[in-house]
């Protein structure tokens, strides 16, 4: 989720509530997969000249999905592996969260003896 958070919540809270709004999915957060840096430049401005933002990339395990959502009119809801979210997304620093940050979660995740199988 590309979404800023407000003042008064945590990024964790923020993140949670950003896949509600766009995504259309309710669930915990399970793990921080790190912070990532980008430039938007939809973000430049007199403080930030050069649109230099900074991502916090979480784990979200899905508990629900939603049949409406606040931004379904602009997005589409799509489960992906890893490696065809990586080949479909245009932001390389989303490419590099999934590949090195969810990857490596994900690999010691599915070592610890889960019921799930492995979706890779």
């Amino acid at each position: 989720s590309q979404g800023g958070w407000e003042n008064d919540e945590t990024v964790e809270q923020a993140a949670a509530r950003e896949a509600i709004e766009e995504a259309g999915v309710r669930g915990d957060i399970v793990q921080f997969l790190g912070f990532y840096d980008f430039k938007s430049k939809t973000h430049q401005d007199a403080c930030c000249p050069e649109g230099m933002c900074r991502a916090a990339v979480f784990a979200l395990h899905v508990k629900e999905e939603l049949a409406s959502w606040p931004e379904q009119s602009t997005r589409r809801r799509t489960w992906l592996t890893v490696p065809e979210a990586t080949s479909q997304c245009r932001y390389q620093w989303m490419q590099e969260a999934l590949l090195t940050g969810f990857s490596e979660w994900h690999d010691n995740w599915s070592k610890g003896g889960s019921a799930a199988g492995d979706p890779i």
